[in-house]
């Protein structure tokens, strides 16, 4: 089975690919790097304590509240855990193997400031046959 390289553009067949007959998948070198040069931007960004909204500043109302570089991470993590909810059936392996994929290319654009490190994570987890569990309706599902 060809292994599908996240970075570029993905075809309908190379998703089916891998949510239905688990293709493997990697990472471009171009993708690597762009992940890479995004998460130092935001790095940089928490290092300046300049305020950027989501990053060194909290979110909505809290927009004006300046976030020091140790609470960041924190945080983030806030941030997660007040969106995680979902309701419903869990959708099939298939389908969530498909967004899985979907979100990794999404993030392997270089767009997101995600580390390298926690995209690695998602596509050995696409490559191993780790899917979790999603329920159908959700801030996050």
């Amino acid at each position: 089975m060809d292994v599908i390289e996240l970075g570029g553009l993905l075809t309908l067949s190379e998703v089916v690919a891998v949510a239905r007959h688990g293709a493997p998948v990697a990472l471009g070198p171009e993708a690597r790097d762009q992940v890479k040069r995004a998460r130092a931007m935001v790095d940089d960004l928490v290092a300046s304590r300049r305020p950027v909204y989501g990053i060194t500043t909290g979110f909505g109302k809290f927009s004006d509240v300046i976030i020091s570089p140790d609470e960041t991470a924190l945080l983030q993590r806030n941030l997660i855990m007040s969106h995680a909810c979902g309701v419903g059936d869990p959708l099939d392996i298939e389908a969530t193997r498909a967004m899985m994929l979907l979100r990794a290319q999404a993030l392997s654009r270089g767009h997101s400031g995600i580390t390298l490190e926690t995209l690695e994570l998602m596509v050995a987890m696409l490559n191993t046959g780790i899917t979790p569990v999603v329920p159908e309706q959700g801030s996050l599902g």
